[in-house]
């Protein structure tokens, strides 16, 4: 897990480890709260590359988030739609997989005793049904139900569609 690199505005570079860490402590500064973490992955075709931002976000439910982005570059032009929201989802689920049973075992196990506390993950993918990307959803979220993850779509999938692309320019 130590070739993943992300950051925010606190931290610049940050491996899955200490990207984990933070999670824990701010679930654990109050742990009373519903938890959402989200994942999803934004790209932009610039002149001879595509950039792609993978964000995870975990909110706080009326009460604040944290997150974190990674940035990878396919260093050519992206013509295919198809092509840019295959490697949307993939790398989506490529960083929910780093989250093992361990890892989520050690989240549940900081809200267990609050019976007001809940937590759950799911991958949010830049398509939608209105637009060209809406011939994707069904395969696109069959590849996430299949991890046995929640997956958003626009305009509920925000981690990738405002968080991520916020940062693709």
């Amino acid at each position: 897990m130590q070739g993943y690199r992300f950051y925010n505005l606190s931290e610049q570079s940050m491996d899955f480890d200490t990207v984990f860490l933070r999670i824990y402590e701010f679930m654990r500064e109050d742990p009373l709260h519903v938890y959402r973490l989200s994942i999803g992955t934004d790209s932009q075709t610039h002149h001879d590359s595509t950039r792609f931002i993978t964000a995870i976000h975990l909110h706080r439910i009326g009460k604040g988030a944290w997150g974190c982005l990674r940035n990878q570059t396919v260093h050519r032009k992206m013509e295919s739609l198809r092509e840019k929201i295959h490697l949307e989802t993939y790398f989506s689920q490529e960083i929910a997989y780093l989250f093992t049973s361990e890892h989520l075992g050690l989240l549940m196990e900081l809200l267990h005793p609050y019976k007001e506390a809940k937590f759950s993950m799911e991958i949010h993918l830049d398509i939608g049904n209105y637009g060209l990307t809406k011939e994707f959803i069904l395969d696109m979220t069959n590849r996430v139900k299949a991890m046995g993850l929640v997956a958003k779509i626009k305009p509920d999938a925000y981690a990738a569609f405002s968080y991520a692309n916020r940062y693709t320019k």
